[in-house]
This record gives C-alpha cells, sequence and structure tokens, in this order.
C-alpha cells in the first residue's frame, strides 16, 4: 500500500495540525504526522483501546505521562500505553513534527479528553 502525502488532508485538532494517513482504512493501526506549532498543546488524555507510539521528527514537545514530565528532541520516542494519562506541549518558538501510530487504529469514540 502507498498513501502519497498529496493524498491526505490534514484537520485541525484543538490547535494541533494533524494529517491521517488511515483515516479511510481499517487496518492494525493507524499512522499520522502532527504538526505541533508554538505555544498549542494537547489536552489531558487517554485511550480506552490503543496504545500510542509517538517520534519526534523536529523540534522539542514538553510530554507529561501520569504526571511525570519529559522533554522530548527530535529522534526521541515515547510509547503512552492504554489508559494512561497524557499530556503534551510545545512551549517553544519553533514548531514541532511527530509521528503518531496508534495500535490497534484511532477509534475517536474510545478516546477521552479533558
Amino acid at each position: 500500500m502507498i498513501i502519497r502525502k498529496t493524498a491526505v488532508e490534514s484537520f485541525n485538532f484543538g490547535g494541533l495540525e494533524i494529517a491521517d494517513y488511515t483515516a479511510t482504512l481499517d487496518e492494525q493501526s493507524s499512522f499520522a504526522v502532527i504538526t505541533v506549532p508554538p505555544q498549542a498543546s494537547h489536552k489531558l488524555s487517554w485511550s480506552h483501546r490503543s496504545d500510542k507510539y509517538y517520534y519526534i521528527v523536529k523540534g522539542a514537545i514538553n510530554f507529561s505521562i501520569n504526571n511525570k514530565d519529559y522533554i522530548l528532541a527530535q529522534g526521541d520516542f515515547c510509547l503512552v500505553k492504554k489508559g494512561d494519562k497524557f499530556r503534551y506541549s510545545n512551549t517553544g518558538n519553533k514548531s514541532c513534527e511527530m509521528i503518531l501510530v496508534h495500535t490497534p487504529n484511532l477509534k475517536l469514540e474510545q478516546e477521552v479528553y479533558e
């Protein structure tokens, strides 16, 4: 399977730009690229369904998992397991870009956002 970037539509999710490459598919996992602009953040959340695999492609991001804080930079990886409460924010002045893989695939109704 090949999915070209030009075929993917991005959408705004609370200030984050998300390009979900697998939105129209029903595969085992889902794949997205997330751009986090300066001062943008993802509110406290957790999943009843999926583990989330984040890989930092560009920039730096502040991550909190179960109330433990981390600063992740280009090349770093983060695994958020199903049920872990997490949030992240970009406090810098440059955008951050991350790859996100949900396994099993993303089902929005199984996600909890505070």
